[in-house]
């Protein structure tokens, strides 16, 4: 996809910031020249590698054109999203490293005194489209100040084959745990059985773990963010009802399992359903004749999208975010913070937003109103998905000391722990103490 040329009116049209904020870059564009301190500058960016390669692409495009208008080089490096908690604790530990870091999750509450104060970029970006969602606001924002600048959410939601769950008697997907697991034990009876990780990886784990025991009533704290309140009746049931889970429905394999096997499961026909972003569906429309059905059908026009079934405590998704953070060893904070402004304009944004093809979605409410969720209906369940979103540390804030839990893989390491044999209250009692270690 061609990107906009840019020209200064453009420029600081779509930054969408105050003059005070955008007078260096203003000054830049006016004199047509980079100031002296820019002069052979570079700028480093680390990012994950995309599960949608268009948008990728979009934004290797977009850096000779961020280059030209800050008057720097500015170089894109990607790795895969697992690698990058260890580059980051690599980079903070040696003062040197990447510019700015693609950061998940809460991390900026656990780098929070690694990371520099966005909180100009953050306001004026929220404020220009639509206000951010209220989750990506507590994921970013450390007390009063912005540690990272919000970028985009990729929503959870289950993708499945329609014919499949037809053939078990399932005409739409299950509404509660206990029919998704009768349809799932039907399905991996006929050698389709439900695909999910419970394995150490950055998306799909948590994503379906911590949903799950919110399913149940289970919480990690109570409201006072101290107080730990992870062995409940309610944690201990969803954990027995997960171990019966996997065994009767899902493939046992999952186990050992990164956000990228499950993908390969479903597109090769081994599963039949699974919590994803949008990638199977987006890589099934990317290479049509690639993937079909074990009848031969084309595989895209198989797949739907659901939402999580209800559990005794009502319905819970937590969701991917995504955030940009300037690190604070670095000795080109105001031009770091420059681009910034430029890449999450709308004009940059745009053209990345439209590749992803709502596998990313904005992390403000103005991108649910682009024209291209009307191209296709499989993708509406992604609109508004960010607006269902619960955080790390419920019933407490997403704070440092959730962050770490979350990092530490305590909640699906609970799970895990069941379904490979331990008793369920005793993997609810090991996740417990670890927990206090934590928010003690």
């Amino acid at each position: 996809m061609d990107v906009p040329g840019m020209n200064r009116r453009k420029f600081i049209k779509v930054s969408g910031v105050a003059a005070a904020a955008t007078a260096g870059i203003e000054g830049i564009l006016a004199a047509q020249r980079a100031p002296a301190r820019a002069q052979g500058t570079k700028l480093h960016l680390l990012r994950w590698n995309d599960f949608v390669p268009a948008a990728d692409e979009v934004l290797a495009k977009q850096m000779p054109e961020a280059s030209k208008a800050l008057g720097a080089e500015v170089t894109l490096e990607r790795i895969n999203a697992n690698d990058l908690q260890a580059r980051i604790t690599a980079a903070i530990s040696s003062g040197s490293g990447p510019d700015i870091i693609h950061v998940l999750k809460n991390w900026p509450h656990l780098y929070e005194k690694s990371l520099v104060d966005v909180s100009d970029v953050a306001e004026a970006t929220g404020k220009a489209q639509g206000g951010f969602y209220p989750a990506m606001t507590e994921l970013c924002k450390v007390g009063s100040t912005w540690r990272a600048v919000p970028h985009a959410i990729v929503g959870g939601q289950i993708a499945y084959r329609k014919s499949l769950f037809e053939e078990v008697g399932a005409k739409e997907f299950p509404k509660t745990w206990q029919q998704y697991r009768e349809v799932g034990t039907k399905l991996k009876a006929k050698g389709y059985p439900i695909g999910q990780t419970a394995g150490h990886t950055f998306g799909d784990a948590p994503v379906f773990w911590y949903s799950f025991m919110w399913a149940w009533g289970g919480k990690e704290v109570e409201k006072d963010g101290r107080t730990v309140a992870l062995n409940s009746k309610e944690t201990i049931e969803s954990v027995k009802f997960a171990v019966g889970f996997w065994k009767d429905a899902c493939d046992e394999g999952g186990l050992a399992w990164d956000d990228s096997n499950n993908n390969r499961a479903f597109l090769s026909g081994t599963i039949s359903a699974t919590i994803n972003g949008a990638s199977i569906y987006v890589e099934s429309l990317r290479n049509k004749e690639k993937y079909r059905t074990e009848k031969g059908a084309l595989m895209h026009t198989d797949i739907l999208h659901a939402p999580n079934p209800a559990g005794p405590a009502g319905v819970f998704h937590l969701h991917a975010p995504f955030s940009h953070a300037v690190m604070g060893y670095s000795k080109n904070q105001k031009l770091a913070k420059d681009f910034l402004r430029w890449l999450h304009g709308k004009e940059q944004f745009e053209p990345w937003f439209v590749a992803q093809k709502g596998f990313s979605v904005g992390s403000t409410t103005d991108w649910e109103k682009h024209k291209m969720w009307d191209l296709d209906p499989v993708m509406m369940p992604y609109r508004t998905a960010a607006r269902a979103f619960r955080l790390y540390g419920y019933a407490g804030p997403p704070g440092r000391a959730a962050s770490e839990a979350e990092s530490k893989y305590i909640i699906t390491d609970m799970y895990a722990k069941a379904i490979q044999g331990m008793k369920p209250e005793d993997s609810v009692k090991w996740a417990e103490t670890e927990l206090k270690k934590i928010y003690a």
